[in-house]
């Protein structure tokens, strides 16, 4: 079985590149937020940088590893019922990897402290004709997420288009800050 991008062949995989590029924005030993966590790749990597993590899901089986002890809090929810289970200014960063609900952007946004990042990395119409999701409902339309987020926060980068690998999808990706300073765009 080759897997699909919520049900992959190995329960072990990296942080999505885009999400790792961007984590020195990260205020230090601020709150992460990985929405939609699955196996944690995202809790785990923030973890590692030395961040208190909050991963959500409605299934939390894959970051059951995970403990307070860890330096993770595990949330299981489901989003897309019921009111937005975090509070206002939060988290340093807020993690969307591989997941839409449209409800949630003004959530995102304002569950950032000031200085904080979001980032979100997920499919884009287009995708359909390489693979799940193939539903328009869970496709982003071209520029969606800066029309959503850039009166909200601070675009540092965008990106939108076709990738093949590690398989073929068509991908929307946003880096955006809560406040108006200037940001480093590579680490320093």
């Amino acid at each position: 079985m080759t897997g699909s991008f919520d049900q992959p062949p190995s329960p072990v995989l990296r942080p999505s590149p885009w999400v790792a590029r961007f984590t020195h924005l990260i205020p230090a030993g601020s709150a992460v937020l990985d929405v939609a966590c699955g196996h944690g790749r995202h809790a785990r990597l923030a973890r590692s940088l030395g961040h208190p993590v909050t991963a959500v899901d409605i299934d939390t089986a894959g970051v059951a590893d995970l403990t307070v002890d860890h330096g993770v809090t595990i949330v299981t929810v489901d989003l897309e019922a019921g009111a937005w289970p975090f509070k206002p200014a939060a988290f340093g960063a807020v993690i969307v990897a591989n997941y839409l609900h449209r409800p949630h952007f003004p959530h995102l946004a304002e569950s950032l402290q000031a200085g904080g990042v979001l980032l979100v990395d997920t499919f884009a119409a287009g995708n359909e004709r390489h693979g799940r999701p193939r539903n328009p409902g869970f496709l982003l339309a071209p520029g969606e997420l800066l029309t959503a987020f850039a009166g909200r926060l601070q675009v540092v980068a965008y990106e939108c288009g076709y990738e093949p690998l590690p398989r073929p999808a068509v991908r929307q990706r946003l880096c955006a800050v809560r406040g108006p300073d200037p940001v480093p765009l590579v680490a320093g």
